[in-house]
């Protein structure tokens, strides 16, 4: 459907600029979840936080704070979270609470949830119980509002815009992350509860590998409205920050399909490629990417390609990409992905003098700040503390970034992405 593009378009414009604005969309699709497998058994209790996780050898964690403070750290910031942005909204025909993910703080944001702040949620609401009685509950709600707001490409994603109206399409990474969030949920809670997260994880990832991975490039497609032999966003044009090597790994791993390995190999081969053709000395990637050629050559994407002037640039998609690859490192000592990390990591801190603060809101790949870029933010600087785990002699980096993020708050997008890493930081998050 061509009408899905512009509107798509348009929330990922807003997504960048942490902006709540939203343009005409259809009419909001109305659904109850009935097709959320129900088990009648008791739930079980696995993982409780704070984890403590043994990352990767070599790895470090920041070491001018106690565990027990990196722990009351999470803690701090997670109530904050779920005070700002976490929302009960209504319940089902059977009772059970909607929960969602308020996409800012102001009255109009407070109204809109995205797919991406679900997914982002279900990743959250796991790793905090044994610290939050109610995250199971929360974890439910947010999954079954999902449910009730189901693409009209693929009935089995979750439309990427919820509010008065509606888009009518998904977007990659939300239903990334709800997926690998059930598959989080059925290692802490098992799936004996009153949602089996094992079966609901298989549905979505039949969903995510049928309508949004490409059947030849094996690559993160924006959403289920890009046609994979499409013009000018097909199966060869991801977003870099859909490069989600631990949700993949957790996948294969999950279903038993050897596919999932395929995708993390070809997302690695982008990575790896733009990094040494078009970004040697900073390792930066852009936010889209287009693949041309019968080689299908990945190069950044040009101005407007789907969203701004700096489609091609590292901006508000990439910025998540030190997290993403970062992760990988550390919980599944990839060695490939700490390379990567670690280039990434070792330009920030020469960039700006080991000074966070610095740290500008978007580069060219080459290194340059972008214009209007001189201010800081988390959503920035949180995900290089990840990429800085990777590398032992960057202690006082990883000190440094943890000090200027930790008790930083900001806005939905900022604030969410900085409590997950914030959770990756303090030895605290796992894989199912």
């Amino acid at each position: 459907m061509k009408k899905s593009i512009p509107i798509i378009a348009v929330l990922m414009f807003c997504l960048a600029a942490c902006s709540p604005a939203v343009t005409a969309i259809p009419e909001a699709v109305t659904a109850t979840p009935k097709d959320v497998e129900i088990s009648p058994n008791a739930s079980i209790f696995s993982h409780p936080f704070p984890n403590h996780t043994a990352y990767a050898p070599g790895s470090i964690l920041p070491n001018h704070r106690t565990q027990a403070q990196l722990d009351d750290d999470v803690r701090a910031f997670y109530d904050y979270w779920k005070a700002a942005y976490v929302i009960q909204d209504g319940t089902d025909a059977m009772g059970r609470p909607f929960y969602r993910i308020a996409f800012g703080k102001n009255a109009e944001a407070q109204a809109n949830t995205v797919s991406e702040g679900q997914g982002f949620g279900m990743l959250i609401l796991p790793v905090m119980a044994g610290y939050d009685p109610e995250a199971q509950e929360i974890f439910d709600g947010l999954w079954l509002f999902a449910r009730s707001h189901p693409s009209e490409m693929d009935a089995r994603l979750m439309d990427w815009n919820i509010v008065k109206k509606e888009g009518n399409a998904s977007a990659f990474d939300g239903d990334a992350d709800m997926a690998l969030g059930l598959l989080l949920a059925d290692a802490q809670w098992g799936s004996q509860g009153e949602i089996n997260y094992k079966t609901e994880a298989d549905a979505l990832l039949a969903g995510i590998l049928e309508s949004t991975i490409g059947p030849d490039s094996r690559l993160p497609m924006l959403g289920d409205w890009t046609d994979a032999q499409g013009n000018p966003h097909n199966q060869y044009t991801p977003r870099s920050s859909d490069f989600m090597l631990v949700n993949f790994r957790a996948y294969g791993k999950a279903a038993g399909d050897p596919v999932w390995n395929e995708v993390v190999t070809n997302s690695q081969k982008v990575i790896f490629n733009l990094q040494e053709t078009y970004s040697p000395k900073t390792g930066l990637l852009p936010d889209f990417i287009v693949m041309s050629g019968e080689d299908h050559t990945p190069a950044p994407a040009p101005a407007y390609f789907l969203e701004s002037e700096n489609d091609g640039k590292f901006y508000y998609n990439a910025g998540r990409d030190p997290w993403r690859i970062g992760a990988d490192a550390l919980l599944n000592n990839d060695e490939a992905s700490r390379a990567a990390a670690q280039k990434i990591s070792l330009w920030a801190e020469s960039t700006t003098g080991g000074e966070p603060h610095a740290f500008r809101a978007g580069y060219d790949l080459d290194g340059k700040p972008l214009e209007n870029s001189d201010y800081f933010t988390t959503f920035f600087v949180a995900p290089l503390g990840v990429a800085a785990m990777t590398s032992p002699d960057q202690q006082d980096w990883l000190n440094s970034v943890y000090e200027a993020v930790y008790q930083t708050h900001e806005d939905y997008y900022a604030d969410t992405v900085t409590l997950l890493c914030l959770i990756t930081m303090t030895s605290n998050a796992w894989m199912p």
